[in-house]
């Protein structure tokens, strides 16, 4: 009769702490590589630097003024007459888009300021310059 009442006592135990412990891990583990397999797609450019600077959403729309002066909508190249109408096109899909003007350190300030100009005359309310962290 002992021996029965030792194997009941001697039973192997589930323990949930260390398995939820586990699975913890894993989810934190599993969601940081994510973020670091997203690529930007964006047109390199060489940016200014700024002590302020902070990164854009990724449901913004970037319009960049590359070092020849051209303007460039997300990928594509539009003359500087015909963004004020794709600016609006946009808008008009979506009117909380955010804008975010990129200009190259070698591009003239008024070419910028244009570009800037463009956006506000199209409806563009939500527009922010990108500028590098200074170091």
């Amino acid at each position: 009769m002992k021996l029965r009442s030792l194997r009941v006592e001697n039973q192997p135990q589930l323990m949930i702490i260390p398995m939820i412990d586990i699975i913890f891990f894993l989810l934190v583990f599993f969601m940081m590589s994510t973020l670091y397999m997203v690529e930007q797609h964006t047109i390199p450019v060489n940016l200014p630097k700024a002590a302020a600077a902070q990164q854009d959403k990724p449901s913004s729309i970037n319009i960049t003024v590359l070092e020849n002066g051209n303007v460039m909508f997300n990928q594509e190249e539009i003359p500087l007459p015909l963004l004020a109408k794709r600016v609006t096109l946009e808008i008009g899909k979506q009117p909380d888009n955010i804008f975010v003007l990129r200009g190259d350190k070698q591009v003239p300030y008024g070419q910028v300021i244009s570009v800037l100009d463009e956006l506000k005359q199209a409806g563009a309310h939500r527009v922010s310059v990108a500028v590098e962290k200074a170091r």
